[in-house]
């Protein structure tokens, strides 16, 4: 079977990317999402293996020791990473990969696999984005202020994607995932691998 397409998603906190996501995966069954590792503990609800995989500190660490992960990061205080091993095997299998991630670790899967297409997804503004954190009614004003400045900062590595989604109105940037999806589906290269034996047959 042809191997599958990895596709990282990055976007600032609250620009909506986990909500669209989601419902990309709803709308197209075929694309799988990668289950990252964390330090931090459960949200309620939240199961170990779905959401993600929970693991003890000392586990985590040794992991990155031992070359485990494709990318890892520190976020917040708490340890993320992609164990390496679990995206090769899907992508081995034919699967197409949806991987939620910062631009650091972005930029850490794409020197190892350089075929990955990249999409970042912005706020339709930056005065959005703060009344998206505040609606929340979760942080208070310390917290708010310091995801602002960590959000522009995340922001400013646009230009290191293949694709830029503005999710002002919400269908519309899911439009745009799902048509980046499908047409990246259907490049020469991959379109090859996954109909040979039609083509070799024009000649």
């Amino acid at each position: 079977m042809s191997a599958g397409t990895l596709f990282i998603v990055s976007a600032p906190s609250g620009a909506g990317k986990t909500s669209l996501v989601k419902a990309l995966l709803a709308r197209d069954p075929t694309l799988g999402l990668s289950v990252s590792c964390t330090t931090r503990p459960p949200r309620e609800g939240e199961q170990d293996g779905v959401h993600y995989h929970f693991l003890d500190p000392g586990v985590f660490r040794r992991a990155v020791a031992d070359g485990a992960f494709l990318e890892h990061a520190e976020v917040f205080g708490n340890l993320y990473g992609t164990r390496e091993r679990d995206v090769r095997d899907c992508l081995g299998e034919g699967r197409d990969l949806i991987l939620e991630i910062d631009w650091q670790g972005a930029r850490q899967v794409r020197a190892r696999l350089p075929d990955a297409v990249g999409i970042f997804v912005l706020p339709p503004s930056i005065a959005e984005l703060e009344r998206r954190l505040r609606g929340r009614g979760t942080d208070d004003e310390t917290v708010i202020a310091r995801r602002m400045q960590q959000a522009r900062a995340d922001m400013a590595h646009y230009a290191e994607y293949d694709y830029l989604v503005v999710n002002d109105r919400f269908e519309d940037a899911l439009d745009g995932l799902q048509s980046i999806a499908v047409a990246e589906r259907l490049r020469l290269g991959r379109q090859r691998a996954r109909l040979g034996p039609l083509l070799e047959g024009l000649g």
